[in-house]
């Protein structure tokens, strides 16, 4: 039984895997450039304000991805959830950039207290956007 199990379920794990960490990546680039400092520079550089915000957007999004990957109904269901998780996470950045324009100066400054903000709510929004995708 577990043999059988195993046989079914590796290929769609695989799969899913693959594209989840596809997706992700594909967040991370997208998300570095639609900001206007540059993050792994940033981090490379030490700077703590940039790793927090960056680390809560992409927690953020990994939750609402893991919500899309064990709700969808097929493959291609995960991935337009996952497509929707995307933009739902960037829309909330340049929301939260044209209500705070301070956060654009405040993260290459180190000013971690607007980091903190920013991972928090790019985590808040990761959960509401999960929670959206379960029926």
């Amino acid at each position: 039984m577990i043999a059988s199990s195993f046989i079914h379920g590796f290929p769609p794990f695989l799969t899913h895997f693959a594209a989840a960490v596809v997706l992700i990546f594909l967040f991370i680039v997208i998300y570095v450039r639609i900001t206007p400092y540059r993050e792994i520079a940033l981090i490379r550089d030490g700077n703590s304000a940039a790793a927090i915000s960056l680390s809560g957007a992409l927690l953020g999004y990994s939750i609402a991805l893991a919500s899309a990957i064990a709700n969808s109904v097929a493959f291609a269901d995960m991935l337009l959830w996952g497509g929707i998780a995307l933009a739902v996470q960037l829309l909330a950045y340049l929301i939260t950039r044209l209500l705070l324009p301070e956060l654009v100066r405040d993260i290459p400054q180190n000013r971690t207290a607007s980091g903190i903000f920013l991972a928090a709510l790019s985590l808040a929004m990761g959960l509401i956007n999960a929670a959206c995708m379960t029926y």
